[in-house]
């Protein structure tokens, strides 16, 4: 029999480091405790549960505003900082999160980790809005003890608002290139197609209203069926933690998504080399912030947590198991169908492909949020595992490295590199990018293709045959044949030792031995220079005139790479290209062509 409740919804909170996530969850905390509700705050492992109650309560003449009766029973925010938290927040097809809260300081504007966020909740297709922190911060701003932004905002001058707004349309012209629609949270029609900028302050309070009823309403209107949880059915979660606990042992910090767990379940978690079966010797909650204060227990033993939740789980043969990784719960009759379920969804995450870049991270769901943006960006991968750098992995760079050049590196993200592997990578010039950041590996990638890519460029001009075109003096001829010897200008171009002439009509003009100015040998002449030539294989008057243009005598191999080489050359090297392309087009109709 289904027995459907509607759960609250999972809320994670995201931005860059000091953009105040933590200080605004700090707010929300401190702010419910204050309201005494009967059903106060909970605090969960990684999470704070804000009942609804308490925030109809706590600003109730916004309510008003909702257009539907909230059923949620509250809601849910995830307060371990930062992405890789949010990229732990798994479950196969996406993310456990429910919703974001992007962080953003209004001071500081979108910094490097508010963009990896905002790429991030695109790769998991997680709905999000912007909490715009710091308003206190502002000059001229004068914070007021309520939770209401809209109230505070009234009695703002005109410069502090327009100081304000110009911070908003900051964060809607930043929004939009990444693709996104946005507004204040007051002017939004459809969340669906517009992202909500609410302003908050985390020291003063306010605009904490305007969030939590924003996000209540959000889930209530476009997530209400997503909330439907079967408390009967299979229970969900994901590892957000490993820890060792003193008197527990090893254990995990667990967030519930669905179902129910009870004391003695049989679970099946997602492990390195292969999924763990065990039994729940223990589930443990932190007491209620309220108690926390007058109790020198740190965890309170239950029998029993149903979804959505964040607990801890005692449990033996946890050895193997990393953040990110799934957690069912099992029937004796289930066990291997479960098995199964759990490898497939972390094979799904873990590549092993045939060609492409190499990549280790330090959980399943850095993995996956990784992996994720390189696919987005069209990057294939060649192996992407958890764990540090070994050697193996530096050789399978190496490998592609033969290959593709630009392919032929690893990504370390979050993640140490072993000695051994350190060495091998310097030795063989694998290139290893390292990085706490996913934006900053990205970055520093691009970065290094572009030099080696434009590197590669100029020496591929320089192994082609230099554009040049060249003009015979007239008078200058001091050797008709074997070589003939007479002089030139360089009209445009470059002419270097070794390179091939040819004739406006197609004809070949010979090969250029030497170059002399002043009875001095040169290696090359550019543009405007008048010196004297010895070139093999022509006969003046016969093959060449003075007087007559001579262009380099490009192959066909030559003139495809030059026009992939355009924004290389100047543009009168472009104009002789097309010449020479002219000239031989006069004796092979089909010559470039290929």
């Amino acid at each position: 029999m289904i027995k459907v409740a509607i759960r609250q919804p999972i809320i994670c909170m995201l931005g860059h480091v000091d953009s105040g996530k933590t200080s605004l969850l700090d707010c929300i905390r401190k702010t419910t405790v204050q309201k005494k509700e009967a059903g106060g705050i909970t605090q969960h492992i990684g999470a704070t549960e804000v009942p609804i109650e308490t925030i109809m309560e706590l600003c109730s003449e916004l309510m008003s505003k909702i257009k539907v009766k909230l059923k949620i029973p509250g809601l849910l925010f995830i307060d371990t900082p930062g992405h890789e938290a949010f990229a732990n927040l798994r479950k196969r097809g996406g993310s456990i999160a429910d919703l974001a809260v992007l962080v953003v300081d209004a001071t500081e504007g979108f910094q490097p980790q508010t963009r990896e966020s905002i790429e991030i909740l695109k790769a998991f297709k997680t709905p999000f809005v912007i909490a715009l922190n710091k308003i206190d911060r502002l000059p001229g701003w004068r914070s007021m003890e309520c939770y209401c932004f809209a109230k505070s905002f009234q009695s703002q001058s005109k410069d502090t608002k327009e100081r304000l707004m110009g911070k908003v349309y900051d964060v809607i012209s930043e929004l939009s290139k990444f693709g996104f629609s946005s507004d204040t949270y007051e002017n939004v029609e459809d969340y669906r197609k517009e992202i909500a900028i609410i302003p908050v302050s985390a020291v003063s309070g306010e605009g904490i209203g305007e969030l939590l009823i924003t996000l209540s309403g959000l889930a209530q209107r476009y997530l209400e069926k997503k909330l439907e949880v079967d408390v009967a059915g299979m229970t969900r979660g994901t590892v957000l933690e490993v820890k060792e606990e003193q008197g527990l042992g090893k254990t995990i910090d667990v967030i519930i998504y669905d179902g129910k767990i009870d004391k003695g379940d049989t679970i099946v978690i997602g492990a390195i080399p292969e999924p763990v079966v065990t039994k729940v010797r223990s589930l443990l909650k932190p007491r209620p912030l309220r108690e926390l204060l007058e109790s020198t227990s740190k965890f309170q033993r239950v029998k029993s947590v149903r979804a959505a939740a964040g607990l801890k789980i005692a449990a033996p043969n946890l050895d193997g198991v990393i953040a990110g990784m799934p957690v069912f719960e099992a029937s004796k009759d289930s066990v291997e169908r479960v098995r199964e379920i759990v490898k497939q969804d972390i094979n799904n995450v873990l590549i092993e492909g045939k060609r492409g870049v190499v990549v280790k991270a330090d959980s399943l769901g850095s993995v996956e949020a990784l992996t994720g943006m390189l696919q987005k960006k069209e990057i294939p991968i060649l192996a992407a595992d958890i764990g540090d750098v070994a050697k193996k992995n530096v050789m399978e760079a190496e490998n592609m490295k033969r290959d593709d050049q630009l392919l032929g590196v690893v990504f370390a993200f979050n993640v140490g590199v072993l000695p051994e592997a350190k060495e091998i990578a310097r030795t063989l010039d694998v290139p290893i990018f390292s990085s706490k950041i996913i934006y900053h590996l990205m970055d520093d990638y691009e970065e290094w293709k572009e030099n080696v890519t434009e590197l590669k460029r100029k020496r591929d001009l320089e192994e082609i045959s230099s554009p040049v075109e060249l003009h015979i003096l007239p008078g200058f001829v001091f050797r008709q044949s074997k070589p003939a010897v007479f002089g030139v200008e360089i009209v445009a171009g470059k002419l270097k030792t070794g390179s091939r002439l040819i004739t406006d009509s197609g004809e070949s003009a010979g090969r250029v031995k030497a170059i002399q100015d002043s009875g001095k040998s040169l290696r090359e002449a550019e543009k405007g220079m008048k010196i004297a030539v010895s070139v093999e294989g022509v006969v003046m008057g016969k093959d060449i005139n003075e007087g007559e243009t001579l262009y380099s005598n490009l192959s066909e191999r030559d003139y495809i790479k030059l026009k992939g080489l355009k924004e290389f050359l100047r543009a009168e090297e472009i104009d002789i290209v097309k010449k020479v392309y002219e000239a031989k087009r006069k004796k092979n109709p089909l010559w470039g062509l290929k």
